[in-house]
């Protein structure tokens, strides 16, 4: 019986399309996390100088601002995951488990 269920599975359209659409994005978001999260490394080791340099007349450095950018990026990547992830695959998982539902 599960390996029945698991064969109809693999043949499901919907499958092979949320399987598709979710490794493509997820590499997508992937890449721009590591260009954003390796830009800020690499900034670190060879340009220290603009990182020390102050944004005004305060105390504060760029090397903050951008450190808060990274950080605030990851969750907006987050969160524009979850809701692709809620609106089309969820509608592509729903749409497969109605397909091999006994």
């Amino acid at each position: 019986m599960h390996d029945d269920l698991v064969q109809q599975l693999k043949r499901d359209p919907n499958y092979h399309q949320l399987v598709k659409s979710r490794s493509r994005f997820g590499w997508l978001l992937t890449a721009a996390m590591m260009v954003v999260y390796y830009g800020y490394i690499l900034l670190i080791a060879f340009d220290k100088e603009f990182l020390a340099t102050k944004t005004g007349e305060g105390v504060m450095t760029w090397g903050m601002p951008i450190g808060l950018f990274v950080i605030i990026f990851t969750v907006l990547i987050t969160g524009v995951y979850v809701r692709r992830a809620n609106s089309k695959y969820d509608e592509l998982t729903q749409a497969i488990h109605a397909k091999v539902k006994p």
